[in-house]
């Protein structure tokens, strides 16, 4: 071969692997620069969340609270249905099923403002302004009234089962009183502003007593025996309903509309709808299916939510 002829050749090799070298690393370090830009945006899953299931129509008027019947696999939920402080008999109790559907919207009728509510055996417990009202189950019917002297705007119930005891809260007097329901007899449990207008509440144990405060917007441990209280956490404006997702673990919703989380204290915010101007009143809960169970207040409408627990 002229020599020429193969030197000319052999330049034109040598300049085409030197122009397709830095092709390739520039490919590779696009590659690698892509896939590193990818793994940044994947952001990691909440502790929990809340997947919307279903909703009501909007005939359950200013729905306050809602809670489940394990035995009847029914939701009770009560309605104000005008002033929550005016005794003018246009309150309510609905039954519902747990899919949604209106069963009976005024099963029980006559009540006042009812708010909170408990289960003991076939009686639920209701509180109305000054009254806690005693409705038999299976009759559908009011059996007996419990007036709180000196009351003035009954919150909250919880239930110790095994004690059939009826704990409730009175908002306006900063109190946490007790109903011993074989008896009627109702006594005070704490009567003390460090309260902070207490609304929400749970029955933990015979030592512990949880609570949602409307006042000073704080999440709350009562120790039964001492009546000492420790704040859990801060931060929950108008707290209300609170219930028990599993050990240290609560859901507690304000009334302005956030249903938060709260494990070993730390919260974590699962919804606010505050800026649809929707409310998230005192909640119930399914534990078996870990249904969260949101009253709207004003939009009268219960709201289902799947919660889900990523760890």
């Amino acid at each position: 071969m002229n020599t020429k002829i193969f030197s000319l050749l052999f330049l034109a090799t040598m300049l085409s692997l030197a122009s397709c070298a830095p092709s390739g690393e520039q490919a590779t370090e696009a590659t690698t620069d892509s896939t590193a830009v990818t793994l940044d945006t994947i952001a990691p899953k909440p502790l929990a969340e809340l997947v919307k299931l279903w909703e009501t129509d909007t005939t359950l008027t200013t729905c306050e609270s809602v809670i489940y019947n394990q035995a009847a696999n029914i939701l009770y939920v009560a309605n104000i249905q005008g002033d929550p402080t005016a005794k003018d008999g246009k309150g309510s109790i609905s039954k519902l099923t747990t899919d949604g559907k209106i069963e009976t919207l005024e099963w029980i009728k006559g009540l006042n403002a009812p708010k909170g509510m408990g289960i003991i055996g076939n009686k639920l417990f209701v509180t109305d302004i000054t009254d806690i009202v005693e409705i038999d189950i299976e009759k559908g019917k009011i059996v007996k009234k419990h007036p709180v002297k000196g009351s003035e705007f009954l919150n909250d119930i919880t239930i110790d089962v095994t004690t059939e005891t009826v704990y409730f809260t009175d908002m306006k007097k900063n109190k946490i009183q007790m109903l011993a329901s074989q008896t009627g007899k109702i006594t005070d449990l704490i009567a003390a502003d460090s309260l902070g207008s207490p609304n929400g509440l749970f029955f933990v144990d015979a030592n512990t007593l949880m609570l949602a405060t409307n006042g000073d917007s704080k999440f709350k441990k009562i120790d039964l025996t001492t009546k000492q209280i420790s704040v859990i956490t801060e931060g929950i404006d108008a707290g209300d309903g609170v219930e028990k997702v599993s050990e240290n673990a609560y859901l507690v919703s304000s009334w302005t509309g956030e249903v938060f989380y709260i494990n070993n204290g730390e919260k974590f915010k699962l919804l606010d709808t505050q800026a649809d101007k929707i409310n998230a009143a005192d909640i119930g809960y399914i534990p078996a299916q870990k249904i969260v169970l949101v009253p709207t207040f004003f939009k009268n409408k219960v709201v289902a939510y799947q919660l889900v627990i990523n760890q």
